[in-house]
């Protein structure tokens, strides 16, 4: 039998609980009442039934299954199910005519019995410690295993929350950073074992319900590493956790944008996708790099198997080469086992490369070698290593720029890029704003429940005349501080100038004409603004701005600038 637990508003649903209570296959273990009004009930029915006003208390129920609503308030019906911990359904069914409803239900129901069961099956039979918490860090599930490592009982586990008995460890991170944890090396909250860890976010309707982690014991581990010899078995042994934590979801079919430039470029990207030619991205920041290089594996032969990322950028340079290639066995102090890098760990899958004019000039080298003969060698190896991958690389501008300035080997940049795509920066493609715009609004209201439906004619015109320095990530941010203070369905420009005026520097001109030098006064405050005013930020300044710094100081006493 399913225990259910019923919500109504007022008596009206009486055939409804009595149905349920009567039924064979459901036990009612909870009624809600809105109304308050429980006079139809008889004396009997009150009996094994747990009965209130708030629907609220009947979420805790223990060994509760699903939860049937009669309720037409759309907001009880999403309160009800953000408050129903894992597991537990809501059904939303009429008052009236509910027989069909129910019954179709029921079915659903059923198998999503099953399958819980069948899951509960697999994590229980699992050799690794699974631990899951809801949104709130209240543990939820710990499997067998969990128990077996870390030598806690479930019953000492289950209930209590992860940021009281495990705070800096990887599940209680997830949630803090709503972000995966992976490779994760700390002590298990509450026991004196060493684990290393992997946790993801549970993500439902583009909302984090919960997280769940997955550890094993740094013994267990380093054992395990000592007995793979060769790399081929490493690799094999390691491919289905790299796959699950680096895969990727965006497809040309979801770039947005209508404008020529855009879609140039994702056509162009199509067709560059089908080849195994290395490609090279360019294109200012925020203006979807990442997206294009996940469109592209996900368009290519190679879309079963992993994407790993590499960003020069945040890799410094005296460990990129040991991330980027690996190392053997004590080639390194504390390398007491064979390292490998993202170019072996991406066999048969893509290499990402981000950023890469900030590669240090050793590592362009290899790089190189890595192009031209497929191969590479670890840190302290002497054998080749075969590299099996597709290389994709991203830069924020083009790599004969970086050439020039002394950044880039030139001959690496003859080799490179077979394919390059250039991606327009947004204020050249405006003609997308509107609909980039409606896509943000949509994301905002599915991840906090607002129901914004559009921006104001003023908010549109601001955004479509703002130059966007961020591009499309700033597009996104702004959207969404604006829906933060956005209390109707529509973004007004008091929502918005809080952000835009921050950026800008100044009010928008777009209604009158200015005088040219007030227009220049305009411009440099927005350049110091944006870069800083040391002497690093008026070079930058000046580099934007197209003139040489000593005409920038001189503008700056022109006009007496008040920094």
């Amino acid at each position: 039998m399913l225990r259910v637990a019923l919500v109504l508003e007022d008596r009206q649903g009486i055939e409804l609980f009595r149905v349920l209570q009567q039924s064979s296959e459901f036990l009612l273990v909870g009624l809600a009442v809105l109304s308050g009004d429980f006079g139809w009930l008889a004396g009997k029915e009150k009996e094994n039934c747990f009965i209130t006003s708030d629907p609220r208390k009947i979420t805790s129920l223990p060994e509760l299954e699903a939860v049937v609503s009669a309720v037409r308030q759309a907001e009880i019906n999403r309160d009800l199910r953000r408050q129903l911990r894992p597991g537990v359904e809501l059904v939303e069914i009429p008052p009236e005519g509910f027989l069909p409803a129910l019954f179709r239900h029921r079915t659903q129901l059923l198998e999503n019995r099953l399958l819980k069961g069948e899951l509960e099956a697999i994590l229980n039979a699992v050799p690794e410690a699974i631990e899951v918490a809801d949104a709130d860090g209240t543990i939820r599930y710990v499997n067998p295993s969990f128990s077996r490592v870390t030598g806690i009982p479930a019953h000492e586990r289950v209930n209590r929350n992860i940021f009281d008995v495990s705070p800096h460890g990887a599940l209680a991170q997830c949630l803090i950073r709503q972000k995966p944890i992976t490779g994760y090396r700390t002590y298990a909250g509450g026991s004196e074992v060493e684990v290393i860890s992997n946790a993801s976010p549970i993500i439902v309707d583009g909302e984090i319900t919960g997280a769940v982690v997955v550890f094993q014991p740094v013994d267990d581990v380093l054992r395990l590493m000592e007995q793979l010899k060769q790399k081929n078995t490493v690799i094999e042994n390691l491919y289905a956790q790299i796959d699950r934590i680096s895969g990727s979801r965006w497809s040309f079919d979801d770039i947005t944008g209508q404008s020529a430039a855009i879609r140039t470029c994702i056509e162009m990207g199509r067709r560059a996708a089908r080849s195994e030619a290395p490609i090279l991205i360019c294109g200012e920041s925020g203006t979807g790099k990442d997206v294009f290089a996940q469109a592209i594996h996900n368009g290519s032969p190679r879309r079963g198997r992993p994407l790993l990322r590499f960003d020069c950028a945040a890799v410094p340079e005296s460990l990129q080469e040991l991330e980027l290639f690996g190392c053997e066995k004590g080639a390194l102090p504390g390398a007491v086992h064979t390292r490998l890098g993202k170019a072996e760990l991406a066999r048969g899958g893509t290499l990402f490369i981000k950023n890469i004019t900030s590669l240090s000039p050793y590592l362009q080298d290899k790089l190189l070698e890595l192009v031209r003969e497929r191969s590479f060698t670890r840190i302290g190896g002497e054998e080749p290593v075969r590299a099996d991958l597709r290389l994709i690389a991203s830069a924020p501008f083009s790599l004969q720029t970086a050439v020039r300035k002394g950044r880039f080997r030139e001959e690496l940049c003859r080799q490179l890029p077979l394919v390059e795509l250039q991606l327009p920066p947004l204020r050249r493609r405006v003609e997308d704003i509107p609909l980039l715009i409606q896509e943000f609004i949509e994301a905002n209201n599915r991840k906090t429940g607002k129901q914004v439906r559009e921006v104001s004619t003023p908010v549109l015109q601001a955004l479509m005349e703002y130059d966007w320095p961020g591009n499309i990530s700033e597009l996104g941010h702004v959207i969404e501080r604006a829906m933060a203070l956005a209390e109707g369905p529509i973004i007004e420009y008091h929502h918005l100038s809080p952000y835009i005026g921050k950026l800008s520097g100044e009010p928008p001109l777009w209604h009158d004409l200015v005088p040219l030098d007030r227009m220049e006064q305009i411009l440099l405050k927005q350049a110091l603004n944006r870069y800083g005013v040391s002497l690093e930020g008026k070079k930058k300044a000046a580099q934007a701005l197209n003139i040489s710094l000593a005409t920038l100081y001189n503008k700056l006493k022109k006009y007496q600038v008040n920094l």
